[in-house]
């Protein structure tokens, strides 16, 4: 049981092994918490631990288990897991779970899907989720274990299953032989089930459970190899040479390209393609900004590639977000226009798809792929010059000062009427000098932490101008006529007055980036 199943069909291109054919996918979001127990553990009775809940007769079922990963386990590593299982004697499919995206209170959130497809080896569309991991690396079987599963479910007054309590006594086999045993409880909370999480812990303490211990099966089952950091570890410098925090600034945005690709892949949240997008761009800023520690011709060819990337993800992101937006403006309109303006919008619907998809094919080529080598090398070892060696705190912000001064010259060109691509211009200029103070600011200081916070102040006011220019733009060359095009107006003077307003406020948000005291660790 899960919290949430969408079934869904896909076809992924590039993939022979799924060429026209369609491939059940079902994205679910585990909601979970585990807990330690002894041997002498028993679940308790659960019925009526809460008013209006049943717990369901106690069932048992074999699992067979078995996990599939690379030689130097890059799966368990970062986070994820790609599984073929067996229960009662039959097959339930494969399983990828996804790195988890954070904690709601004490339980544990993570995205998986299930996949089709036969044992002896796992789906192409299951590989392809996480492909990003994996890479050219070869999979192969790394855990296999026997399961005994005790579960109880409870059920509201309606039949509706609420939360699943399972106990696992859980063996770890090595051809024949059992070479551990481990056991744990789980405790699966679906929708509306959230109220019962604390009366069900107190009952299962009560009868000795155990601690809470997030430790997936997988990573219990290949010890200590499997919980080594992944192969792009983020990490904080301070103190150190300006080459050891460029690494890290590198390190960071990589790892965060890599933890959103699979999301992107799989089509389950719509900000995996705008953060993706963040760490590109970060990525080609760093590598300009911070060029003078790096080999340039190194820099200029990742550069390059970067921006391909950059533009394929920027396509499906501008156009969610003109989509977003408009959408967003139809409850100013008039009941009656809202109506013609969502029949207006459903071209604009089917672009935000189409660009989607492309960024999706984009993930499949080798040439990304090849990209993905080149910047986990660049993280862990990219081509430093011999300046790189000086302190962080003095070469940093000697460099961070170029994105300053850019932004400062393209702020004192602009007037009230400057036409709108100037003001984008000095978007992209305060959006270089806010990654470039990030950079400094995560060696430890507090200034330049300041001033970036301010820099991305002036890069969202004058990023509502962008939006607002770009709406009014879609708006006059979608070609509607009739009561589509009155919709169209109405909705173009609603940009036209947020473009305007953001003309207004963009002065005063400067004003307060430009001070001193945010520039004091920027050399004169």
């Amino acid at each position: 049981m899960r919290g949430r199943a969408v079934a869904t069909t896909a076809k992924l291109s590039g993939d022979p092994g799924l060429a026209g054919r369609a491939v059940k996918i079902g994205p679910l979001l585990e909601r979970e918490l585990k807990l330690g127990a002894g041997p002498g553990f028993h679940l308790p009775d659960l019925d009526g631990v809460a008013e209006g809940i049943r717990a369901s007769p106690s069932e048992q079922v074999r699992l067979e288990t078995v996990y599939w990963d690379t030689k130097d386990l890059s799966l368990a590593r970062w986070g994820c897991s790609l599984r073929h299982r067996v229960a009662g004697g039959k097959a339930e499919g494969w399983t990828v779970k996804l790195p988890a995206e954070g904690a709601a209170g004490a339980l544990l959130e993570r995205s998986e899907m299930e996949f089709e497809g036969p044992a002896r080896r796992p789906p192409a569309a299951a590989v392809a989720l996480v492909r990003a991991y994996v890479r050219s690396a070869e999979l192969e079987p790394v855990a296999r274990l026997s399961t005994l599963r005790e579960r109880i479910r409870l059920v509201d007054r309606a039949g509706r299953r609420l939360v699943e309590v399972t106990d696992d006594e859980v063996s770890v086999l090595e051809g024949r032989r059992v070479a551990a045993r481990f056991r744990e409880l789980e405790i699966e909370v679906a929708p509306g089930g959230d109220d019962l999480l604390d009366p069900v812990l107190d009952r299962l303490h009560k009868a000795g459970a155990g601690q809470p211990d997030p430790t997936p099966k997988n990573i219990r089952a290949l010890g200590p190899r499997a919980q080594a950091p992944p192969e792009v570890a983020v990490r904080t410098v301070q103190g150190g040479t300006a080459g050891e925090a460029l690494k890290a600034a590198i390190a960071g945005s990589v790892a965060q390209l890599l933890h959103h690709d699979p999301a992107i892949r799989a089509g389950t949240d719509p900000e995996s393609v705008h953060q993706a997008r963040v760490a590109v761009r970060r990525l080609r800023s760093h590598l300009r900004t911070f060029g003078d520690l790096l080999e340039p011709a190194w820099t200029g060819e990742l550069r390059a590639d970067l921006g391909r990337v950059g533009a394929g993800l920027g396509a499906a992101r501008d156009a969610e977000v003109l989509l977003e937006r408009l959408q967003g403006r139809l409850k100013e309109l008039p009941e009656a226009d809202r109506r013609v303006a969502l029949g207006l919008l459903s071209r604009l619907q089917t672009e935000a798809v189409q660009a989607r998809e492309s960024a999706r094919k984009l993930l499949d080529r080798e040439a990304y792929i090849a990209l993905l080598d080149r910047l986990v090398e660049a993280a862990n070892d990219p081509p430093l010059l011999e300046t790189a060696q000086l302190p962080a705190s003095e070469v940093l912000p000697m460099l961070a000062a170029g994105p300053w001064r850019k932004l400062r010259k393209a702020v004192k060109d602009l007037g009230p009427d400057s036409p709108d691509a100037e003001l984008h211009a000095a978007r992209i200029a305060a959006k270089r000098a806010r990654y470039a103070a990030e950079a400094v600011a995560a060696t430890g200081s507090s200034e330049a932490a300041a001033f970036a916070k301010a820099a991305a102040a002036l890069q969202t006011v004058l990023g509502e101008h962008q939006d607002a220019v770009t709406a009014q733009a879609w708006l006059r060359a979608a070609g509607a006529t009739g009561r589509r095009a009155f919709a169209a107006g109405q909705l173009s003077a609603l940009e036209l007055a947020a473009a305007t307003k953001a003309r207004t406020e963009w002065p005063r948000v400067w004003k307060t980036l430009k001070a001193k005291r945010l520039r004091r660790w920027i050399p004169a």
